[in-house]
């Protein structure tokens, strides 16, 4: 007999999170859009997950490679020619970029290294380390999460669930946006797991 597959989606401890995060958004007619890296597109199908998530999710866009990152998130020869790494002013830009395109109210921006290895210089990528951001015409709010371990799937998880945090701490009022157009880097909060 075969083993029965386990195809539950998304993680348990990730429901209370979504469900306030889904009652917080439609309580005020927002809508969301997602660009993530290196958590795959779990960002987006966690709260795709979310029974009536047609109300406030718009759209998410998996910009893993320079490719995509041009198409869909706005990247110029400049961001290309001056790349060294995931930073939180990278990832503010491409929420924003994001944001904009797909006229929503709030944008959600990842990218870091999940592991096991990671590029050498002139890249800046340090494994188990990612910068979150949540965009919004009012400002952003930005997170650098360090889990400690190069484990890649794990970090996909553990930096998925960060992000949803860190839209629910938003959305809730937690978290208060900086108004700058641009992030200093000073003023991101360290997040270690």
């Amino acid at each position: 007999m075969e083993p029965t597959e386990d195809y539950s989606f998304p993680p348990v401890s990730f429901k209370p999170l979504l469900t306030e995060i889904s009652g917080l958004l439609r309580s005020t007619s927002s809508t969301l859009a997602v660009a993530e890296t290196t958590t795959g597109g779990l960002v987006s199908a966690s709260l795709l997950s979310v029974s009536g998530a047609s109300k406030f999710f718009v759209g998410g866009a998996t910009v893993y490679t320079t490719k995509s990152r041009r198409t869909w998130a706005g990247w110029t020869d400049e961001n290309l020619v001056n790349y060294i790494g995931p930073t939180p002013e990278l990832v503010t830009e491409l929420a924003a970029n994001v944001r904009e395109q797909m006229d929503v109210t709030y944008c959600i921006g990842e990218s870091g290294a999940t592991g096991p290895t990671v590029p050498g210089p002139p890249f800046v990528h340090i494994a188990g380390q990612t910068c979150i951001t949540v965009v919004s015409h009012e400002g952003f709010a930005t997170r650098v999460v360090n889990t400690g371990v190069a484990d890649r799937e794990k970090n996909m998880m553990a930096f998925t669930k960060a992000a949803l945090v860190l839209l629910r701490d938003v959305l809730a009022g937690d978290v208060k946006l900086e108004q700058q157009c641009r992030p200093d880097s000073k003023s991101s909060e360290v997040t270690k797991l």
